[in-house]
């Protein structure tokens, strides 16, 4: 009779070889562009307008949630950023500057009409040259007809030097170029 190994009854001294990590998960495929959403025409409103872009001047940018509160800190935000860069000026009397009045009052218009639009956020976007700033505001929903200008005739009569609204992919864009340094002087409306 053959007599047992010596090694039957003994553990290993190294622990067993353990399985590799399982590879990553396959990515998803990107959706098409013809997956976008759509409004309830079928169609988004395209624009023969590029994508927002401000090229060698300052600027800055905010992404906020779409709620009621958002309005105030946009403005509180794009002020401070602004005063920041020396863009606000001694204005015409006792407590805020002219222009800080103007931006503070442009913005609130601008927000509050991007919230209307009803989306889960918004984002704000401020840049400056030559004593203006460009504050454009974004609601983020593309499914949108484009409605509510009546924001435009009221940021003509507090003093923008421009604004206007479009649709594009991103969804609906407000914008307004406000001339600082008149308000500081206290000048309402476009420069002539």
């Amino acid at each position: 009779m053959p007599s047992p190994s010596p090694d039957a009854g003994h553990q290993p001294d190294y622990p067993p070889k353990t399985p590799p990590p399982p590879k990553s998960p396959a990515q998803p495929p990107r959706p098409s562009p013809d997956t976008k959403p759509r409004s309830a025409t079928g169609t988004v409103a395209r624009t023969s307008r590029r994508a927002v872009t401000m090229a060698n001047r300052r600027g800055a940018n905010w992404t906020l949630e779409a709620q009621p509160w958002s309005v105030g800190r946009a403005r509180t935000q794009v002020l401070d950023r602004l005063r920041d860069w020396g863009c606000t000026g001694p204005g015409p009397g006792p407590g805020r500057t002219g222009s800080e009045r103007l931006v503070g009052e442009a913005v609130t218009l601008l927000v509050e009409a991007a919230l209307s639009d009803g989306g889960r956020r918004l984002s704000v976007h401020l840049a400056d040259q030559d004593g203006q700033a460009l504050v454009v505001v974004l609601s983020h929903r593309a499914d949108l007809a484009l409605s509510g200008t009546d924001v435009l005739p009221r940021l003509a009569a507090l003093g923008a030097t421009s604004c206007g609204t479009d649709m594009a992919e991103d969804g609906r864009r407000l914008w307004a170029v406000l001339d600082l340094r008149a308000a500081d002087r206290g000048v309402r409306g476009p420069a002539r």
